[in-house]
């Protein structure tokens, strides 16, 4: 019996389970994890003026079930969500169910428009590819998946709200008050979408099918819609990852229009440290990224139809996006020019006779709402979140490593971070351990790896395959010679620049946790935090914003146009290399 359960019970789906739970643990540990002390944070908000005696907190410790051990506490919330019932707030003393179904229910509206627009856009991308059988606009898409949600909400805000005046924003009393939100979230979500519908389709139009389909005389209609079904099937899960980053984006977008969805509220919940509101808004975005995950691999499922949903089917390799050598190049001159030009100048200087002041030749930037050097603040936070970005490259490196000789536990973990964006994953650190940078670090660290993993894994199988190593196996070569002399150089050299690719992505992740107040904390020059401090004063000292904005999307752009010049430079050398199969 034992050995028929672990046939059917697969490392990946043991580990999957094993992570799940240990991530609802966590969620319901939070009381008892959380940094500060519960039972202070109950008494503020029933009764600001009592004061904080022993016996005091010792009643409300007691009351809540704080002192009763953390099991208990975890078997207490557990048994009440099996009983439909999410606690009750600690702030406003209400029941968290209602709060967390109505913060749902607009978040899914903003969602669902959202998709609608990521839809639209990823059209609109992919036609042209069924027009002329080639990808004209990939390095655009590229662009725009690469734009963080916070910073296109911030200068849609910025132009069409503030500057134009064409629509409201912030709040939710109307259809007028959905479009900005819903462009911010949605075009990034479109590019990717179109990105990667639009690369794999040009591959799929030169097969042997097409050709004789034309050759037959079958109309350009349906040539298209039977490409289209080809390329969606095995695009479904990036699909699905798509909707689960519309989770993590929903929380910036929300806080950035003061929409009250579900991601403002767990948000405002971990600020507040409302724990009890605070688990039952993870819990439901958890659940929504796990449901959009579900959702693909059933999608999927129905494409394939019986006879080929468990053949592997996969599509032929993607043509790579070009972008030019120097643009690149470009970019990374301008970044380093601004940012060592930073450095030079103080960044914490105080001369509140100069606040707000317009770019001159004594600021080149401006300066903030305290008087600060703007262009100084820009160049030392490249440097703390450039340098933290590495930091969690390295690591997620060796973590990759390690994990690709574990295929099914690399997989099984994967599955679950994925389902985890980098906003929920800080939300929940930073309601443990308090907000800061070495919070934010953590939260990205925890889901930076799966990509990572999945690539070692691969090349991994591949070099585990070849036929070197049966011939060096052969002559007695010891397992630990074979490893250390051929498969880790083969592995660790393609994962290692993959990492280096990785990096601006993650110092993007690094500015959205700032910018939601959950990474550096003032007076820290970070990037994202110079964006969301800039946003009190944005109509009357808009260059504040604008600069770390300017930043973030030359950031966006290097890692576009980088990784695109490596990807080209190793599709025209590819000919000229052997594979490590070889």
């Amino acid at each position: 019996m034992s050995f028929k359960a672990s046939k059917l019970i697969s490392p990946a789906a043991l580990t999957r389970l094993v992570c799940l739970v240990a991530v609802l643990a966590a969620v319901g540990l939070l009381p008892w994890l959380s940094h500060r002390d519960p039972a202070l944070t109950v008494l503020r908000a029933r009764s600001a003026e009592r004061e904080a005696t022993e016996e005091a907190l010792a009643a409300i410790r007691a009351d809540l079930g704080l002192d009763a051990g953390p099991l208990s506490l975890l078997g207490n919330w557990a048994s009440g969500l099996l009983h439909g019932d999410f606690g009750t707030s600690w702030v406003s003393g209400t029941d968290v169910l209602p709060s967390v179904v109505t913060g749902v229910q607009v978040s899914l509206g903003l969602m669902g428009a959202a998709l609608g627009v990521a839809v639209a856009l990823a059209a609109a991308l992919v036609a042209p590819v069924l027009v002329r059988g080639r990808a004209s606009a990939g390095s655009f898409a590229a662009m725009l998946a690469a734009v963080p949600e916070f910073l296109l909400a911030t200068v849609a805000l910025l132009v069409c709200g503030v500057w134009l005046g064409w629509l409201p924003t912030s709040g939710w009393a109307g259809p007028e008050y959905l479009v900005l939100p819903a462009l911010a979230l949605g075009v990034p979500a479109g590019g990717l979408l179109g990105r990667l519908v639009a690369d794999a389709l040009p591959a799929v139009l030169d097969e042997r099918w097409v050709e004789l389909w034309r050759g037959a005389g079958v109309g350009r209609a349906t040539i298209s819609a039977a490409a289209l079904k080809r390329v969606l099937p095995p695009l479904v899960p990036q699909f699905g990852m798509v909707a689960v980053g519309l989770t993590g984006g929903a929380v910036a977008v929300e806080t950035v229009f003061a929409v009250p969805g579900i991601g403002r509220t767990a948000l405002g919940a971990a600020k507040s440290q409302d724990l009890p509101l605070l688990q039952g808004s993870v819990l439901a975005l958890l659940l929504l990224g796990l449901a959009a995950g579900a959702t693909a691999v059933g999608v999927r499922r129905r494409l394939l139809g019986p006879a080929l949903r468990d053949a592997g089917l996969t599509l032929p390799p993607a043509r790579p996006v070009r972008a030019h050598p120097a643009l690149p190049l470009t970019l990374a001159a301008v970044l380093l020019l601004t940012v060592g030009s930073g450095l030079l100048r103080d960044p914490y200087t105080v001369n509140t006779a100069a606040r707000l002041a317009a770019p001159s030749s004594a600021h080149p930037l401006g300066t903030d709402a305290l008087g600060r050097d703007v262009l100084a603040r820009l160049g030392h936070g490249a440097a703390s979140t450039v340098g933290t970005a590495a930091a969690i490259c390295a690591l997620s490196l060796l973590l990759a490593l390690a994990l690709g000789f574990l295929p099914g536990v690399a997989a099984g973990a994967a599955d679950i971070a994925n389902a985890l964006p980098p906003v929920i994953v800080g939300i929940l650190v930073a309601a443990a351990t308090g907000p800061g940078t070495a919070g934010a670090a953590l939260a990205v660290a925890l889901i930076s790896w799966p990509a990572l993993s999945a690539h070692a894994a691969a090349l991994v199988q591949e070099v585990r395959a070849s036929a070197f190593l049966t011939a060096q196996r052969a002559m007695g070569a010891t397992p630990f010679w074979i490893l250390t002399r051929h498969v880790l150089p083969s592995v660790a050299a393609p994962v290692a620049r993959h990492a280096l690719l990785r990096l601006p992505g993650i110092a993007l992740a690094l500015a959205s946790l700032g910018f939601l107040g959950l990474g550096a904390q003032p007076p820290a020059p970070e990037w994202g935090l110079l964006l969301d401090e800039s946003r009190a004063y944005v109509e009357r000292a808009p260059w504040a914003a604008l600069a770390p904005a300017a930043a973030l999307a030359l950031l966006a752009g290097l890692a576009v146009s980088g990784a695109a010049a490596v990807r080209g430079r190793g599709a025209r050398t590819v000919r000229k290399e052997p594979s490590v199969a070889d």
